[in-house]
C-alpha cells in the first residue's frame, strides 16, 4: 500500500510540473555548472553555446525555448519540446541546464 502511495505521489508530481507548473517569464541557461546567460521568453531570439564536451543550438520563439539542435549522441535534449515552464530542459553530455525562472515571485518549478 505505502508503494502504490509513493507512486501515486510522484505521479501526480511529474504531472503537475509538465502540465500545471505556471509559465516562466524568463530563463537561466547554465553551461558547464556556471550561469552563461539570463534571457527573457517574450524576446525570440537563436543561440549557439559551445564547449569543449559539444555544442547546443537553443531557439527561444513565442514566449518559448527548446533545444533545435545538438551535437550529444542521444539528442533526449532535443526531445524534451518547446516548453514555456516546468522541469528543467538538461543536456547530460553537454552539460546544458536550462532553468524556468518567473521574475514576479514563485519560479516554474518550485511553485
Amino acid at each position: 500500500m505505502l508503494i502504490c502511495l509513493v507512486l501515486a505521489l510522484a505521479l501526480g508530481a511529474s504531472c503537475w510540473l509538465f502540465f500545471a507548473a505556471p509559465e516562466a517569464d524568463s530563463v537561466e541557461i547554465y553551461s558547464q555548472g556556471t550561469l552563461v546567460y539570463t534571457l527573457p521568453l517574450h524576446i525570440d531570439k537563436e543561440l549557439t553555446l559551445e564547449t569543449a564536451t559539444g555544442w547546443n543550438q537553443l531557439q527561444i520563439s513565442e514566449g518559448k525555448i527548446w533545444v533545435a539542435s545538438a551535437s550529444c549522441p542521444d539528442k533526449l535534449c532535443m526531445h524534451q519540446g518547446a516548453r514555456s515552464g516546468g522541469a528543467d530542459i538538461v543536456c547530460l553530455p553537454n552539460r546544458l541546464v536550462i532553468h524556468f525562472t518567473n521574475n514576479g515571485g514563485v519560479d516554474g518549478v518550485s511553485g
